[in-house]
């Protein structure tokens, strides 16, 4: 414990004057060094150990200037000498952010958008020209690969999916109910839910969910057969790596995305059932008879269609962003957040364009 005492014209420290001793006592210290004279004498013999912290504290008591007479070791001079030294020359205050600089980050983030945009247009093209070679020789056809990531991003996402979408449709259904009953409109309940779901919130739940599970995983999992060299080696026997690693992730996840939409968007549809049933006393035949005529099927194939689209754009984009891992862990990491990132920036963005190609079919006049 760092110790001050003052007695006879003399200040006398102890302890360790570390930045963890002295934390705990910082006030007490303080108003014991502004206590002692300006004309005191110095002792440092007690003193234990010093830190930056602890010889900036006894350097601001002293006002800047070494005492006139001090008692101090050499090792314990030399950190105090060390921070005088600083002080005297402070850090550089940071310059404001000007309009150059701006633009110069404007210009450097359209220049790395339009990189990706041309890389995700040749990973595309790469695609489109591996399924022409296939459809020349169909037993060149990967399915064992499609098949397990069909079993990775489908089958194992279900639970997580379904929990999620219960949940979501409980709340909604819920808060619904609280704003209907207030006018008297229990019955729209099932519009609501029936077109909230299906139409919007199912697909871009679900593709928020899997951008974050699946999305992630196959960007770690090229990144890390980078990292490995293991994309290298495959080139170096001659497999093309976009058709053994790519295609079978894009394929997979694209058809298995409306499948999840219809599952999720069923769940979630239960659990608003559940909770109108609970809270509004709608039983679950008068919903289910209802739901038909108040949601027009054309709203089914929307939602299925966004999944389609919408599972297509997050395995590119986790794709895209596995083949640009650099042979180190940062890269891998800093890519795979990029990935979820973009993924589901690039599916809200969609979403939007598809509610206003889509505002005319399928919506209750």
């Amino acid at each position: 414990m760092p110790q001050v005492r003052h007695a006879e014209g003399v200040c006398e420290l102890s302890g360790d004057w570390t930045l963890r001793a002295l934390s705990p006592h910082i006030a007490g210290v303080r108003a014991a060094l502004a206590a002692v004279p300006a004309d005191a004498a110095w002792s440092c013999a007690g003193v234990l150990r010093l830190d930056s912290f602890g010889a900036a504290l006894l350097w601001q008591a002293w006002g800047r200037n070494w005492p006139a007479t001090i008692e101090i070791s050499a090792a314990l001079r030399e950190v105090v000498a060390r921070v005088a030294a600083a002080a005297e020359h402070p850090p550089a205050p940071p310059r404001p952010f000007t309009t150059t600089e701006a633009i110069t980050l404007l210009g450097a983030g359209l220049v790395g958008f339009r990189r990706h945009l041309a890389d995700l247009t040749v990973l595309l093209g790469q695609l489109v020209l591996d399924v022409v070679h296939l459809l020349r020789h169909r037993r060149e056809w990967p399915v064992l690969e499609i098949s397990a990531n069909l079993y990775k991003v489908a089958v194992r996402a279900m639970p997580v999916t379904a929990l999620v979408g219960f949940l979501i449709g409980v709340v909604l259904s819920y808060l619904s109910a609280l704003q209907l009953r207030a006018f008297g409109a229990d019955i729209f309940i099932v519009n609501i839910l029936g077109l909230g779901i299906i139409r919007e919130l199912g697909p871009v739940l679900v593709s928020v969910l899997v951008a974050g599970r699946s999305g992630s995983a196959m960007t770690a999992q090229l990144g890390v057969m980078r990292v490995t060299e293991e994309i290298d080696a495959l080139a170096a026997m001659g497999i093309s790596a976009s058709l053994r690693l790519v295609l079978p992730k894009v394929l997979a996840l694209t058809l298995a995305m409306p499948l999840l939409v219809l599952w999720t968007s069923a769940v979630a549809l239960f659990g608003g059932m559940v909770s109108a049933w609970m809270e509004l006393g709608m039983s679950f035949g008068f919903f289910l008879e209802t739901l038909p005529r108040v949601v027009p099927l054309a709203n089914v194939f929307v939602g299925l269609t966004k999944g389609l689209v919408f599972g297509l754009l997050i395995s590119l984009v986790a794709c895209h962003f596995g083949l640009r891992v650099k042979p180190n862990t940062e890269s891998l990491s800093a890519n795979t957040t990029a990935s979820v990132v973009t993924a589901i920036t690039v599916v809200i963005l969609v979403d939007a364009l598809f509610a206003i190609a889509t505002r005319r079919i399928g919506v209750p006049g």
